[in-house]
């Protein structure tokens, strides 16, 4: 490797909860720079075998006996509770202990870290940047969270300095973290649970930003909520982005095949690049716009980086074609905010023309439901159908005060037809009598709805 990762001496690293989407990729990233690893989760999965075959040793499930009694440092998702029985072993033995986020900073101390954040788009913008560093030969370590299309992994472990990385702003995770280069796509209310108002959360991100090292750049779209207090006390280069108007990266002479946008990137006051995406949206080109904006910080040739667009394949769960049922497109997409449902929808509308589109929605956590209830109401007006099934509770307790039929009613409320469904095997049971040939249903939500799509195929 380009350089010994320094854990204050620690060489046997234990994860609790190592099958995660991005625990996998730093126990992996560890066990290549020669640390001893081991972990353990409540259950096997591809992740944990992958982990085995390398050599490292997986335990299922949780018990305080997994620890090693020469364990130096203990890895944990914010997900682990106090009384987990490793935790608490840690905790009785002395171990020390560092949450994921907290410890990745200190990995990154090795690298010059290319941080996306952003309220939408994080793992779709940062696959990007991940295909153009691979297209420029930079051999860069990734960690996405999301599984690339390109490779079918969250992540890869390159011999380079450059670490490519999605930076999520959930419980103050990317404020451990002094990036190279920082990346804000957007900034729309998401996570008031945890920040309890914009202002909170638009502060989280004004940290973000000055924490990129003076040296460095903040990528940011100029029409960014809370642009000025975000930027504000920045010690680096500010590079904004945006569709035409005074971006230093815009978007111009833009049009649409189908969905999918063909513009031309300008900069300086010149023509840098045209970019045919195959992605559809114009979320898709503005993430594009944010990618192109990071990699030509990283003296990237404009034909370079735009040759990588024109060939992005984003990542799964992201308006990702799955299959044809009865003549119909199956698309699953990760969307579970009202801007991305929204937006998700609008380019579903552009790309089947006048045929139907017909939306399959898991509402995502009980809080979100609740705070967002009449702006997901309002998200649907793209989607011929809608059917709902019930919340994807993910960390949260029961709710009774929201639930789907609640967010029904207010869809109906608001113009549009929908119908409740209790279950996969219903909704797929409906699906499958009204699928026509032609039509698109996308399978919507953060949660596990895509197995709808999935048992239909199969």
């Amino acid at each position: 490797m380009h350089k010994k990762i320094n854990l204050n001496g620690a060489k046997k690293v234990h994860f609790i909860g190592i099958g995660g989407i991005s625990m996998s990729g730093l126990a992996e990233i560890l066990h290549r720079n020669g640390f001893e690893v081991s972990g353990s989760d409540a259950v096997l999965s591809e992740k944990t075998k992958r982990l085995e075959m390398l050599g490292i040793k997986i335990f299922v499930p949780n018990a305080a006996e997994n620890l090693a009694k020469d364990i130096d440092l203990i890895v944990y998702t914010a997900a682990v509770k106090i009384d987990n029985p490793e935790f608490a072993e840690a905790v009785s033995r002395g171990i020390p202990r560092v949450e994921r986020a907290a410890f990745l900073a200190d990995l990154l101390q090795g690298y010059d870290a290319i941080c996306i954040a952003g309220s939408h788009g994080k793992t779709t913008t940062t696959s990007m940047v991940a295909e153009i560093t691979l297209a420029a030969g930079l051999d860069p370590t990734i960690n996405i969270g999301g599984h690339m299309n390109l490779g079918g992994s969250n992540y890869r472990v390159g011999d380079t300095k450059t670490f490519v990385l999605e930076a999520c702003e959930y419980s103050n995770q990317f404020s451990h973290w002094y990036p190279h280069i920082g990346v804000v796509l957007n900034v729309d209310a998401d996570h008031l649970d945890f920040y309890g108002n914009m202002d909170n959360l638009i502060a989280a991100f004004s940290v973000f930003a000055k924490n990129i090292r003076p040296d460095g750049a903040l990528i940011i779209n100029a029409s960014t909520r809370g642009f000025e207090a975000i930027t504000q006390g920045t010690s680096c280069k500010i590079v904004t982005f945006g569709i035409g108007g005074g971006a230093d990266f815009r978007a111009e002479n833009v049009t649409y095949n189908e969905g999918r946008p063909s513009f031309d990137i300008h900069a300086g006051g010149k023509f840098l690049a045209h970019v045919d995406l195959p992605l559809p949206g114009e979320y898709n080109m503005l993430n594009a716009l944010a990618a192109f904006a990071a990699a030509s910080q990283l003296d990237i040739a404009p034909g370079i980086i735009a040759s990588a667009l024109c060939e992005a394949r984003g990542t799964q769960r992201r308006f990702e074609h799955k299959g044809i049922f009865n003549g119909a497109n199956i698309i699953d997409d990760y969307a579970h905010h009202p801007t991305e449902v929204r937006a998700c929808l609008a380019a579903a509308r552009a790309t089947a023309g006048k045929n139907r589109v017909i939306c399959l929605f898991q509402p995502h956590t009980y809080t979100r439901t609740k705070n967002l209830l009449n702006d997901f109401a309002e998200s649907f007006s793209d989607a011929d159908e809608i059917i709902l099934l019930p919340i994807y509770a993910a960390r949260e307790p029961f709710d009774p005060e929201i639930s789907s039929e609640i967010l029904a009613k207010r869809v109906i409320s608001a113009g549009n037809d929908v119908k409740f469904v209790p279950n996969f095997l219903e909704a797929g049971k409906y699906i499958a009598k009204i699928l026509r040939p032609n039509d698109t249903l996308i399978t919507m939500g953060a949660g596990d709805v895509y197995e709808v799509g999935e048992n239909l195929l199969a």
